[in-house]
């Protein structure tokens, strides 16, 4: 047992129940508080969090690890504490598990310090209000779905469309282009995914200015469910005491809403909705109201969220849509027709897409863009039914338009050049919006469709042609 784990030696107890990973406990002196680690089984290598008092000397714990072994009768030590998380700028460039144990065979960290992972919201007196636009280096987003520096964006989808290739393209260019730090964060990941991650990271040159915290899709359902708190607590010390601006990945906010109906289910709650617990909102919003910009830096946190059987009015979703500034909507269709990344732009939006944040002209773009790319979704029936030849002149130059954005809006990713065999491109805004509006104004209309596909700024597709 580490100095770190000094444990409370005067409050024992003994194990009275284990059901899988729920233990309760008769605790005969005092009872520990909520959320404090208890230790018990051989040498205390079992972790558990008390959820809830049961009686005046019983608790009711989840646990953070594996519980086989443990038997009725074994002694358990309060630690007098709740589970804390490391901070510090050694953290950098390492990966931890929730308990703040490095996973990646690198030695322990020294000197750092702990901090609980329990950590009240900024209040909103001290939160800064002035909103600011996040550039990502990602025409689509950028355009259509601008991001709030201290917001929230969510990258909603199903299984297979692209959330962690977006998310892994957004750290190459945030950590290239910005003084900042990244942190990501499995939630329920594959360990392989966290392997290839950790690997293209080191490959990149940007895990120097990065920490990566994972509760993997192996592990208890309490480990997955705490590690989006511990991640936090580690944002939190960059942004309030390194005054750093601090970019948040969660892959895949879903599973910490997994790991929580789990949790409840054994916990004994009756479930609500399509199975899912009954505190879903409040734990949600506990993690959630955390991500913020103040004074002295901004978390801006961008979720994956995956959509069970891609139905948008699941709970789930449902939930996680009300805490965000941005959504950004992938579709199966599109990553079908090999329009990478497969952001459907008529439901991606941003509430930071009104004039008096993004400017008139950028505004005025953004909805000819989308009343363009509308007006071409009702023409496909059309066009199915009697062919492009039966479309008047105007409808037709709108397909023309629609079809020329749709390449456009395509976009090579450093983190996936090995498998296209296309460079990799970072768009600025003022870029995009260029080509955007001078497709709009009809200065392509001779060029084919394949030449706006994969290209980064819009001189590329004459450089195609010449």
């Amino acid at each position: 047992m580490t100095e770190h784990d000094t444990l409370n030696q005067s409050n024992h107890g003994t194990v009275i129940s284990v059901r899988g990973s729920v233990i309760d406990a008769h605790f005969p002196k005092r009872l520990p508080h909520i959320h404090n680690l208890l230790k018990t089984g051989d040498n205390g290598r079992i972790a558990v969090e008390v959820e809830t008092h049961l009686s005046s000397k019983v608790v009711r714990c989840v646990a953070l690890t594996l519980t086989q072994g443990l038997a009725l009768g074994s002694q358990v030590i309060d630690t007098g504490r709740p589970l804390n998380a490391p901070v510090g700028k050694c953290l950098l460039g390492r990966m931890f598990n929730v308990f703040g144990e490095t996973i990646d065979r690198k030695g322990e960290i020294k000197g750092e310090e702990w901090r609980s992972i329990y950590r009240e919201p900024v209040p909103i007196s001290q939160r800064a209000t002035t909103p600011e636009i996040f550039e990502t280096g990602i025409k689509a987003i950028d355009v259509l779905a601008p991001m709030e520096r201290g917001g929230k964006a969510g990258l909603f989808g199903g299984a297979g469309v692209g959330k962690t290739v977006i998310i892994t393209e957004m750290i190459h260019n945030i950590v290239g282009r910005r003084e900042g730090v990244s942190i990501f964060c499995g939630i329920g990941e594959r360990c392989r995914e966290g392997e290839e991650l950790y690997r293209e990271m080191k490959k990149a040159g940007v895990l120097d200015n990065t920490v990566m915290v994972f509760g993997q899709m192996n592990e208890p359902p309490g480990a997955r469910f705490r590690v989006g708190h511990a991640a936090l607590t580690m944002a939190e010390y960059f942004r309030d005491d390194a005054r750093q601006d601090v970019l948040l990945l969660i892959d895949n906010i879903f599973r910490f809403i997994q790991a929580g109906s789990e949790v409840s289910g054994l916990m004994g709650q009756i479930p609500s909705r399509l199975g899912y617990q009954p505190t879903l909102g409040t734990e949600l919003a506990r993690l959630e109201e955390r991500i913020c910009n103040t004074a002295t830096g901004a978390i801006t946190s961008t979720q994956a969220v995956y959509v069970p059987a891609d139905d948008f009015t699941d709970p789930a979703a449902v939930h996680t849509f009300s805490h965000l500034s941005a959504s950004i909507v992938l579709s199966r269709k599109r990553a079908g027709e090999g329009l990478y990344p497969a952001i459907d732009p008529l439901k991606s939006g941003s509430k930071m897409l009104v004039p008096p944040v993004v400017g008139m002209r950028h505004y005025r773009v953004a909805q000819e863009v989308r009343k363009t790319l509308a007006t071409y979704e009702e023409l496909k029936d059309i066009i199915a039914m009697l062919g492009l030849e039966e479309l008047s002149l105007d409808d037709r130059r709108i397909v023309r338009r629609a079809r020329q954005l749709e390449r456009f809006m395509t976009q090579p990713f450093f983190t996936t050049q090995q498998f296209t065999g296309y460079e990799g491109r970072m768009i600025d805004l003022k870029e995009a919006l260029d080509g955007c509006e001078r497709i709009l104004n009809d200065e392509f209309s001779d060029y084919p469709e394949r030449a706006f596909y994969m290209i980064g700024n819009i001189d590329e597709a004459k450089k195609d042609e010449a």
